[in-house]
């Protein structure tokens, strides 16, 4: 599952606990899932930032972090 489609139900999941109109048995249910979902978006989270790092090494394999820039204008890099 993608990390969107994760948030998303576990966003979904977290309404329906807020809610507080379904049984405690399904509460512990969703909460079970829930636990897991969240593990699961740390888990893609942490691959995508690896897979940034990886992009961001020099040639000599050290990491050069740069802040983000925002291009306003076209001509701009």
């Amino acid at each position: 599952m993608k990390f969107e489609q994760t948030l998303k139900k576990l966003s979904e999941i977290v309404d329906g606990l807020e809610s507080g109109t379904i049984s405690l048995d399904k509460a512990i249910k969703q909460y079970q899932e829930g636990m897991l979902l969240a593990k699961q978006c740390v888990e893609l989270l942490d691959k995508a930032e690896k897979k940034i790092q990886i992009c961001a090494k020099d040639k000599s394999g050290k990491i050069k972090i740069k802040p983000f820039k925002l291009n306003n204008d076209a001509g701009e890099d």
